[in-house]
């Protein structure tokens, strides 16, 4: 009972750092970054967000790290 709890705990865990990383911008956009780099010397670049999800995933990726050794002790 208390291994399957910790399986689905995982299983968020994963499918929360899966989200994370898709929702990060790439650090080079290619070429569209070239061509929207103008933009964001006028606009501003939104570096709150991505620094956000830079710690949700390293958060997550440390939960899941753990949950993944005691769920390999248990086995």
């Amino acid at each position: 009972m208390l291994k399957t709890i910790i399986l689905v705990f995982q299983i968020l865990c994963a499918l929360g750092l899966i989200t994370t990383i898709l929702l990060q911008s790439g650090k080079s956009a290619g070429l569209s970054g070239s061509i929207a780099g103008g933009s964001e010397a006028i606009f501003g670049k939104k570096k709150g967000v991505d620094d956000l999800l830079s710690k949700i995933t390293a958060y997550l990726c440390a939960v899941f790290m753990i949950i993944t050794m005691v769920l390999a002790i248990m086995g």
